[in-house]
């Protein structure tokens, strides 16, 4: 399977609890940190969900 890489671009401060534990789930720590995750449906979907706070790096 391929894969991608994810960043956290904004601070979780203030977010839901819901968007802070989906960033933990991510494997996000901080802003500008980087983790390589599957591309699967699931990882995608948790993307998606915090999209604001995140970018898909190519």
């Amino acid at each position: 399977m391929s894969e991608i890489r994810i960043k956290q671009v904004r601070s979780e401060i203030g977010s839901i609890p819901k968007h802070r534990a989906t960033l933990k789930a991510l494997g996000l720590k901080r802003i500008n940190h980087v983790v390589t995750q599957r591309d699967t449906v699931q990882i995608r979907g948790m993307v998606k969900k915090v999209s604001h706070l995140v970018e898909i790096i190519a």
